[in-house]
């Protein structure tokens, strides 16, 4: 029997417990209009998965998709105003 081993470094739980930076949780902050946006998107679609969609739904989910596309928008003009300074 050949013996496997293992060629990295062991990975240990201490060396994965960390807790989120100030600028990380800065970051997910501002992309939260963003995530709830994306999450009720997923929620009109997989309401239509399993049944066919009505009308109801399809507005729904072609809500949901503007509010996605306004929250980049938002998102977007944001991380462009710091980079130039607000004078864009």
């Amino acid at each position: 029997m050949i013996p496997i081993a293992a060629l990295q470094s062991l990975v240990t739980a201490a060396s994965l417990d960390f807790e989120p930076s100030a600028a990380e949780l800065d970051a997910i902050e501002l992309e939260m209009p963003l995530i709830r946006a994306e999450v009720e998107l997923l929620d009109a679609q997989i309401v239509t998965l399993d049944r066919p969609a009505g009308v109801l739904d399809e507005r729904r989910v072609r809500r949901a998709r503007s509010r996605v596309l306004a929250a980049r928008r938002s998102l977007t003009n944001r991380a462009a105003s710091a980079l130039t300074g607000g004078a864009a």
